[in-house]
């Protein structure tokens, strides 16, 4: 009889510990619990994989300033398109078109860029350059947008924020899986200081060549220092424009300010104005371009 008893309690326990595992079990199942949220609804959705980067693309659109035309390169006061760094076609200064393209770079390559441009331009150059559905679009401009007539004509930073945020907003829209290439804009105070050993070069630079840093160069005074300095500074806070605008593309790449921090020599500058870059100097931004397109992520 207690034997009777005692297996009917067994019974009985085992009926109840089952009965409570089932429970467990289907509250699990149906997501129940104190926040009520089932185990998949916890989970935040991977993030989508940044693109990877291809350091080979098979074309290239360059847009920008007279840097990008090979301006005062050749000859005196004119552009001169074929030592220019991005799609220029001379062998010593190894494009960066030809690095990239080799021998179909003459038909894969266009430059749309113009001398005297400023941001202002750049959305109409980058729409140019969209319909042609680039591998590679190549950005280098600002320089004039520090260079006016004085410092108080120099485009603001929200306006050259906002040009450029633009330009990638119309690449997107016609061309989304176009990669960008930025160079920083040059320090043109240190262009000063180098250029102002040259008296045929100061001659030139009367003629209105970036005033509100070049005008004057001999005046050590504190209000012309103060001058270049502004003009320092705003180039500076291009630049980081230039960065911040470009980290949030995920198709472009800034050179990390090295176009800024390359010291542009004697040989590297124009015989005739001693500002923009020589045949060697294009050949030094086709290098920065070319390290900066093919590095690894």
């Amino acid at each position: 009889m207690q034997d009777s008893r005692r297996s009917r309690r067994v019974r009985a326990a085992a009926a109840l510990l089952a009965a409570s595992a089932l429970a467990l079990t289907a509250g699990c199942e149906s997501g129940g619990g104190p926040s009520g949220a089932s185990p998949g609804a916890s989970k935040k959705p991977s993030p989508s994989p940044s693109p990877a980067w291809n350091r080979s693309p098979a074309s290239i659109a360059a847009i920008g300033d007279s840097i990008t035309r090979g301006f005062d390169a050749c000859q005196v006061l004119a552009d001169c398109p074929e030592v220019s760094w991005a799609t220029g076609s001379d062998a010593g200064v190894d494009s960066l078109a030809t690095r990239l393209l080799g021998p179909a770079a003459p038909t894969h390559s266009w430059n749309y860029a113009k001398t005297g441009a400023r941001m202002a331009d750049l959305p109409a150059q980058m729409d140019r350059a969209a319909a042609q559905h680039p591998g590679l679009v190549t950005v280098m401009t600002g320089a004039n947008d520090a260079c006016r007539d004085d410092v108080a004509a120099m485009t603001p930073v929200a306006s050259f924020r906002a040009d450029f945020e633009t330009s990638l907003r119309t690449l997107r829209a016609v061309s989304p899986t176009s990669q960008v290439y930025v160079s920083s804009v040059p320090d043109l105070k240190r262009l000063w200081s180098t250029g102002r050993g040259s008296p045929l070069g100061k001659q030139i630079w009367k003629l209105g060549i970036c005033k509100s840093m070049l005008v004057d160069p001999d005046d050590l005074g504190a209000a012309a220092t103060a001058r270049r300095g502004a003009v320092y500074e705003r180039v500076v806070a291009y630049n980081e424009v230039l960065r911040d605008v470009c980290a949030r593309d995920r198709r472009c790449r800034y050179d990390g300010g090295a176009v800024f921090a390359y010291a542009f020599g004697g040989t590297q500058l124009s015989p005739w104005d001693w500002f923009h870059p020589s045949r060697d100097g294009q050949a030094r931004l086709a290098e920065i371009a070319y390290r900066t397109v093919t590095s690894p992520p």
